[in-house]
């Protein structure tokens, strides 16, 4: 395994686990807290680096409305729409519905303007990532669980954003990746600050093992974990460095499962199937090897 392998593979492992921070957090945080938690962290955290590394963090004003907007569409909502799905569902079913990032985005792609353009192939992939979904919300529908059903719809609004996320960032050019992730933890933050005050107000009564789970999740799977990610990204690839979507809800299945006791049951597993094979024809490589061509 060459290095980026390993990092894609402890990456992928590292954000599976959020799942689980963020079902901590929600004892005492709520979803809008949690979010503003994580961005705040990881805004110093990414400050940090940036000072001990010598990397100048100027960039010209006219790229702040867009950073912010990164920051909305790549942390702020996201980070904020996992907690708030997870009041409702296990963080194993989220996980699985974090996979879904790669099919949202070559929808989007195909749509925005100078985007990549969707092959066949990869518009099969985007069927069985919807159905890997509704095989997700057969269970609630069965029982009658409209909270369940509820909470796994919104999970499926934080890879949209996403998606819009990794189009969006192609308008820094070349700008370092290190600074545009700065940046935008940094107006998420500002963003998410006074929103939290002014629907959830001060948390109060925080236990010392939340505020452990806080430093972990807003330090070193967010704040480091982003930068390691974006900076391999210009070396390994976007195709490769995507593949840590096949890691990250396998990751927060079994640490639902082991530490948790959540329940999976069987749609739950077949929907993480459907994904994941929408997720092998999206990327295009087990079709290639198959036909012999590199």
């Amino acid at each position: 395994m060459d290095r980026d392998w390993l990092i894609i593979f402890v990456v992928g492992l590292a954000w599976g686990s959020t799942f689980f921070f963020n079902e901590m957090l929600l004892r005492d945080f709520g979803p809008l807290t949690v979010s503003l938690t994580r961005v705040f962290l990881a805004a110093v955290t990414c400050w940090l680096y940036l000072a001990a590394s010598g990397t100048s963090p100027v960039v010209e004003s006219r790229h702040y409305p867009a950073l912010a907007v990164m920051g909305l569409l790549m942390f702020a909502a996201p980070f904020a729409i996992y907690p708030l799905g997870q009041q409702y569902v296990a963080s194993g079913v989220a996980g699985i519905v974090n996979a879904l990032t790669p099919v949202f985005t070559v929808i989007v792609s195909h749509l925005w303007p100078g985007g990549e353009r969707a092959t066949p192939m990869k518009m099969i992939g985007v069927v069985f990532g919807f159905l890997g979904i509704v095989l997700l919300t057969v269970p609630a529908l069965r029982s009658g669980e409209e909270t369940r059903l509820f909470g796994t719809l919104v999970l499926v609004l934080a890879p949209l954003c996403y998606a819009l996320a990794f189009n969006w960032v192609r308008r820094f050019g070349a700008m370092r990746m290190s600074v545009v992730a700065t940046w935008a933890f940094s107006f998420a933050a500002l963003v998410l600050c006074p929103v939290v005050l002014a629907v959830e107000g001060v948390p109060q009564g925080l236990r010392p093992s939340n505020l452990l789970s806080a430093g972990i999740v807003g330090v070193g799977l967010t704040g480091i974990a982003f930068l390691v990610a974006f900076e391999i990204l210009p070396r390994a690839g976007a195709t490769k460095t995507s593949t840590v979507t096949f890691i990250a809800p396998i990751s927060a299945l079994f640490i639902g499962w082991f530490v948790l006791n959540e329940a999976l049951g069987t749609l739950h597993f077949a929907g993480m199937a459907a994904i994941f094979l929408g997720l092998l024809m999206i990327d295009g490589r087990l079709l290639s090897m198959r036909r012999g061509t590199p």
